[in-house]
């Protein structure tokens, strides 16, 4: 389980760093206001999050949906803190930090699930 939260942390900033380097995102603690840009990123993390809960799935000794699932829960409670920690700040669209946890239990089920199905 914790092998898929590290893969999807470390694979998000990796390519947030990425695209930062290439000028894509404006420079690391400017505001990223582009619908465009956090469409992007909410994109690769919702792939990174299935592959995470894949991941979870994939090394868990038993019961791999549970260990997904559990995975999910840590998702969630992280992005609804992110979202009251983000509150009242100005980082970009209010909509972004809401579907990081929105997207979370979904999507890393659905690598649970994925897992299951092979």
């Amino acid at each position: 389980m914790l092998l898929g939260f590290f893969a999807v942390v470390i694979l998000s900033l990796g390519t947030d760093q990425v695209l930062h380097m290439l000028k894509v995102y404006p420079p690391w603690g400017e505001p990223m206001r582009a619908p465009g840009l956090n469409v992007l990123a909410l994109t690769y993390r919702i792939i990174y999050t299935v592959f995470g809960g894949y991941l979870a799935a994939r090394v868990a000794p038993r019961n791999p949906m549970r260990h997904a699932f559990v995975l999910a829960v840590i998702g969630l409670v992280m992005g609804v803190v992110g979202v009251v920690a983000t509150s009242g700040m100005d980082l970009g669209p209010r909509w972004y930090p809401i579907a990081l946890a929105v997207t979370a239990l979904p999507c890393t089920l659905l690598g649970g699930v994925l897992h299951r199905r092979k």
